[in-house]
């Protein structure tokens, strides 16, 4: 059973699903509007604040045809691949570029440890930076960062500060704010949202401070 499953995988027709959703966008630039969210199954990391460590086995193989129809089905403008990591999938591609094709916003959500080059430029990429209280700040792949562009967005997810500092000193050494949108977000339920925010405004780096709307909504329940 398990050598079909990854010849399906293979084949570029299928992917392994968790979850498939409507739902508010919690994040990024297209915050607040209706999106179809498609979680893939898996991922490379185990960042010590992970919120979907549900994502990381199990789900189904869907078809690519599949996945559009439900998508299509929901009837919203924006669509968001994420997971798990999405990228640890090669059929992920595939189904990023036929999602364009319909003329929808696409966004991706990555972890930064996996090779973005190849996706669709008509995507919007979310890309993290894991900082060191991440416990996975050895796995960001920093050959992807001369991939970004304005198109796309940076994210680090501040646990404390050093955390911050740390993000700091990436954006000054890299000019993270000159090649795409930087996001900085607290830990929910562990950073004090208030103080980073303060820290943004003493630091004068123009980042753009963010909250998850979907965890404030609704806490960290599934499928929302």
């Amino acid at each position: 059973m398990q050598a079909q499953h990854s010849n399906n995988n293979q084949d570029g027709e299928r992917l392994r699903i968790t979850e498939i959703f409507h739902s508010l966008q919690g994040e990024a630039n297209s915050v607040g509007y209706p999106t179809v969210f498609i979680r893939l199954t898996g991922c490379p990391l185990r960042c010590g604040y992970c919120d979907t460590s549900y994502a990381f086995t199990g789900g189904e193989w869907v078809s690519l045809d599949t996945i559009i129809a439900r998508v299509q089905a929901y009837g919203a403008r924006h669509v968001t691949v994420t997971g798990g990591e999405p990228l640890a999938q090669k059929a992920c591609l595939a189904l990023l570029e036929r999602l364009c094709d319909l003329g929808l916003a696409v966004s991706l959500e990555t972890s930064g440890a996996v090779d973005i080059a190849d996706v669709d430029t008509r995507v919007s990429r979310v890309m993290d930076l894991k900082t060191p209280g991440s416990g996975e700040q050895d796995k960001n792949r920093l050959q992807n960062i001369a991939q970004l562009t304005a198109h796309d967005q940076l994210k680090f997810v501040i646990c404390d500060r050093q955390d911050f500092d740390w993000a700091c000193e990436q954006i000054r050494v890299h000019h993270l704010t000159d090649r795409c949108e930087v996001l900085m977000s607290p830990v929910f339920a562990q950073m004090d949202s208030a103080e980073l925010a303060a820290w943004i405004l003493e630091s004068g780096l123009q980042v753009r401070f963010q909250l998850q709307l979907h965890k404030l909504l609704w806490g960290d329940e599934p499928g929302r």
